[in-house]
């Protein structure tokens, strides 16, 4: 019993004369704030180069800009950015124009008032890059831009940031469709530009399919879309996967995204996609051994990941659920409903390996084969509310909370009357 209080009391002598240092020295904490800093400025503002493929390739800019200031077609106007679900930070704007903004002294249907937000980095996610004659020249993307909105405070789509909430606005297919050349895109895929804008064109807001240049899908079995909506990336601390597939952590989806979706400049190794039968488009293009001359994404991973463990969860607002059902609900969801084998608090996620086949779960499994162990991650629960919009599950394939719970309710064949059901989707609306 004596011996650990001997080890305890000599640890700061053992210190002094070099025999034990703590690691960092003490500066963990400062490190962290620094790397948060760093990573919250990745997250926003950092397009990882990928401006050789959004401009270069689909040269994006020129219909962004449009005719009159020297790019091709209309342009794209403020109203138009609006309605694909573009937002605007009202924090980068200048004084001047966040006062005519305000006061409405905006021409919404010019593109020359969407090229000052851009040249102001105002627009959430989209980075513009101007020449001496301040024409744009190149835009690119970052991570903000699927996962970041704006709380509205100004107007519809103007406010501040809210960074780890998902866009469920945000139409990616109608961006993308944009673009003037689609024939980088339909090279890979083996069509034509006219069959990638008609994919496009089936994903609607709030949805986008990362697999579509692995495996080619462009379609559900028996049709409709394949694309998924978009994910949250606040509350993934302690939780194992970062995608609805369970590719891997945040910093193995950030390596994956920026290069193999965001078309990036870095590195990427994922042998398995050298799968020739499961994901064709990715073993022929060799994606899985992306290897980049100038590197400009693998030096920002570990920043980019602890900015997004920092992340807070958002509360739900007053007044959105009833607190006493919320708490009959929280011990039907650690009871009779079963809930917390897969939901763990305080993660509401599985700690470990949390995946689970199509079958367990009761829905079919499209979207589990299109990963890598054909199973779907158990996805934490925490900050539902903001993941409303679009419906929930992969797909958003149920509508509302109660669809779930129902979904369940029959699926486990739980029992649960209707006053249970009800108050078991209070306590989901409280987390």
């Amino acid at each position: 019993m004596k011996r650990p209080l001997v080890i305890l009391f000599a640890l700061p002598a053992l210190a002094a004369v070099g025999y034990f240092a703590p690691p960092h020295d003490g500066d963990a904490a400062d490190r962290a704030v620094r790397l948060v800093e760093a990573g919250q400025h990745t997250f926003r503002f950092d397009t990882f180069g990928d401006e050789a493929f959004w401009s270069g390739a689909l040269g994006l800019h020129r219909t962004i800009a449009g005719a009159s200031n020297g790019g091709i077609g209309p342009g794209l106007s403020l109203r138009t950015a609006a309605a694909v679900g573009l937002k605007i930070d009202v924090d980068e704007l200048e004084g001047r124009t966040r006062s005519d903004l305000r006061h409405g002294r905006v021409d919404f249907d010019s593109p020359a008032t969407t090229l000052t937000m851009l040249r102001q980095n105002a627009v959430v996610g989209v980075i513009g890059t101007f020449d001496h004659h301040d024409q744009l020249t190149a835009v690119g993307v970052t991570c903000a831009l699927c996962h970041s909105t704006v709380d509205n405070s100004m107007a519809a789509g103007v406010g501040h940031r809210r960074d780890g909430w998902p866009n469920r606005d945000l139409n990616v297919g109608a961006i993308i469709a944009f673009a003037p050349n689609l024939t980088p895109i339909a090279n890979l895929l083996g069509t034509t530009p006219e069959v990638v804008r008609a994919v496009l064109g089936t994903w609607g807001p709030g949805k986008f399919d990362a697999h579509l240049l692995l495996d080619g899908q462009t379609s559900r079995p028996g049709g409709g879309s394949a694309a998924v909506v978009l994910p949250a990336t606040f509350g993934l601390g302690g939780v194992d996967r970062a995608t609805y597939e369970g590719w891997g952590g945040i910093a193995h989806w950030n390596a994956f995204v920026g290069n193999l979706e965001m078309g990036g400049s870095g590195t990427v190794f994922e042998p398995r996609l050298d799968d020739p039968v499961k994901y064709p488009i990715a073993a022929a293009s060799g994606a899985g051994h992306t290897r980049a001359a100038v590197d400009r994404i693998t030096a920002k991973l570990p920043e980019l990941q602890l900015y997004e463990l920092a992340l807070p969860v958002p509360e739900p607002p007053a007044g959105s659920f009833d607190a006493q059902a919320a708490e009959r609900g929280r011990l039907l969801f650690q009871g009779v409903a079963r809930c917390d084998r897969c939901h763990v608090a305080p993660i509401y996620s599985e700690p470990g390996f949390p995946m689970h086949t199509a079958a367990e779960i009761g829905i079919d499994d499209f979207q589990a084969r299109r990963g890598p162990y054909d199973r779907y991650r158990t996805t934490p629960l925490r900050g539902l509310f903001a993941k409303t919009t679009g419906g929930f599950y992969h797909d958003g394939r149920f509508p509302t909370l109660s669809a779930v719970v129902d979904h369940y309710d029959q699926h486990l064949q739980l029992g649960l009357s209707a006053a249970q059901r009800h108050d078991l989707v209070e306590f989901l609306k409280s987390l």
